[in-house]
């Protein structure tokens, strides 16, 4: 990011401190394709909302199709979109996807990996069905990318702050340009802004640094006892629910105390959890992806959700595990 703050002109500008900063763009914008072995092309965008915003507003397709639990930035950029509902274990109900996808050249949205439960989707298996049916598959791998291999889609999002770098950031990546209607003049036409040199030269540079194990399994091994002790307290272990929890995102609800308490709890301890995704926490509403997936009322009010990064240590799990328990006993 220092290197990008150093050429401090737009990428776009003709002049010479302007072609600096356009070849150290285009050069991130090699080293992510690399990093994520992605064959095609890269827009960079603020964030995971615009690139969703980009790809569900301006596909060249037909019927707009979304899974019940996606998080709220595809549901609010596809507001009347089909939602496709999900199990009860949270993954996506292929017998409705297979008849919803008979539309004439839809574009299914469809997540990596939850942000609430952790629970990933079979998106091979969706991607079979979609392209069969002659569709597109837009993956938001917003909470997966950095995490796990990219799955084989037409176009997918990606966040730089979910997996190490900097926030502000991100990217829509595109298998092909003539899937777009141009929609501004940087990034080829496609996303009207200056290019944030600085966000994406450290979004490289985290991707990059990715190539080492996110984060070490060691460091989450404190949870499986409390998941046992969350059973034996009449707690709720979401990831028991599950059809393929991921170790990154734990959804929890404690016993006879609400998600919102817990919040408020954990805050004056110092540790950082929150009730839905981050992104709506603050509404205190009831969640969708919850309600989505059929789970009681009750234990949906009573549910957190606490996720771990790359820079998570031991004993900061261990930390919460330790006040979960106080909590719940109390």
């Amino acid at each position: 990011m220092e290197e990008g703050f150093a050429l401090w002109a737009n990428p776009s500008s003709p002049h010479a401190e302007g072609r600096k900063a356009r070849a150290a763009l285009e050069d991130a914008r090699e080293r992510v394709k690399r990093a994520l072995g992605w064959d095609g092309e890269v827009i960079f965008t603020s964030g995971a909302s615009e690139a969703a915003a980009l790809a569900l507003g301006h596909a060249k397709t037909g019927a707009r199709l979304v899974s019940a639990v996606e998080h709220d930035a595809i549901l609010k950029a596809a507001p009347d979109a089909e939602r496709l509902p999900v199990l009860p274990d949270g993954a996506l109900d292929f017998e409705t996807l297979d008849e919803a996808v008979q539309r004439e050249r839809p574009l299914v949205a469809a997540q990596q990996v939850n942000s609430e439960t952790g629970n990933r989707q079979d998106l091979a298996a969706i991607a079979e069905r979609v392209h069969g049916a002659g569709g597109l598959l837009l993956a938001d791998c917003a909470q997966g990318a950095g995490k796990f291999a990219l799955p084989h889609a037409d176009m997918a999002i990606i966040s730089a702050h979910k997996f190490g770098g900097p926030i502000g950031v991100g990217a829509l990546l595109v298998k092909n340009f003539t899937m777009l209607e141009p929609a501004g003049g940087q990034e080829r036409g496609y996303r009207r802004g200056t290019e944030n040199l600085p966000g994406v030269l450290g979004l490289a540079a985290a991707l990059e640094a990715c190539g080492d194990a996110y984060l070490d399994r060691a460091t989450l091994e404190s949870l499986d006892q409390l998941a046992q002790e969350c059973r034996d307290l009449g707690g709720t272990w979401l990831s028991d629910r599950l059809s393929d929890p991921t170790p990154y995102i734990r959804a929890i609800a404690m016993p006879k105390m609400s998600g919102s308490a817990q919040v408020m709890r954990f805050d004056m301890a110092g540790i950082s959890v929150s009730q839905g995704s981050a992104c709506s926490s603050g509404t205190m509403k009831t969640s969708h992806v919850l309600q989505a997936m059929q789970v009681e009322s009750d234990v949906a009010d009573r549910t957190i959700r606490v996720s771990f990064g790359w820079n998570t240590t031991r004993a900061e799990v261990e930390r919460f595990c330790e006040v979960w328990l106080e909590l719940a006993k109390a």
